[in-house]
């Protein structure tokens, strides 16, 4: 999709050469960067570990991490069965706050340079109200660590690609948190019939 939309942009003339190369020669080394994630699931198993028996998530994203987060809690509602919900993050002042109370769990994803400020903001925001953060941002973005009660880096990468690298993290704590719940990941309950029946 990547790949498409690059090639529809050169052909388009939208964005200029120099940028289509850039994201180009990111994406070639996409799979070294994935496997890092991979590579450090540690820390998610530690949170999941720590919050499996909650009954309620949230997860807080602006722009493309806005698309990841609902993505983010469609997984874990669907293999772990606790109430999942993703908000925009801006919009936390109109009437989301109010369900964020103490010790829930907050997945807050920071991985866009260009509103990293305002995410940390609303990170602040919800620990105002006592709730527990994890947050995903980009290597090097460490001014994180002073808001969040912990921090999980994906690799510097292109802001444009960064939900392939964010998307990994959220899919591991989906089923680490489900794991420790006794779910059977593998045949999640009401799946297959919703997926295979009209």
């Amino acid at each position: 999709m990547y790949l498409l939309a690059l090639y529809l942009a050169q052909e388009r003339n939208t964005l200029a050469a120099g940028n289509i190369k850039e994201i180009l020669g990111e994406l070639k080394s996409i799979y070294a960067k994935a496997q890092e994630v991979l590579d450090n699931v540690e820390p998610i198993k530690e949170f999941a570990k720590q919050y499996h028996k909650a009954e309620d998530t949230f997860f807080i994203g602006r722009g493309l991490d806005y698309a990841v987060a609902l993505e983010g809690s469609l997984k874990l509602k669907e293999i772990s069965y606790i109430h999942a919900e993703a908000y925009a993050a801006g919009e936390l002042k109109h009437g989301t706050l109010a369900l964020i109370v103490e010790n829930i769990p907050v997945i807050a994803l920071a991985t866009q340079q260009s509103l990293f400020e305002k995410m940390v903001s609303n990170i602040k925001e919800v620990k105002a109200r006592d709730a527990s953060v994890i947050a995903l941002a980009m290597a090097g973005h460490t001014e994180v660590e002073k808001v969040a009660d912990q921090v999980l880096y994906i690799p510097k990468t292109h802001q444009v690609l960064a939900p392939i690298l964010t998307v990994i993290p959220l899919q591991l704590l989906a089923y680490y948190m489900a794991v420790y719940r006794g779910c059977d990941v593998d045949k999640p309950r009401n799946l297959a019939k919703s997926v295979t029946v009209e």
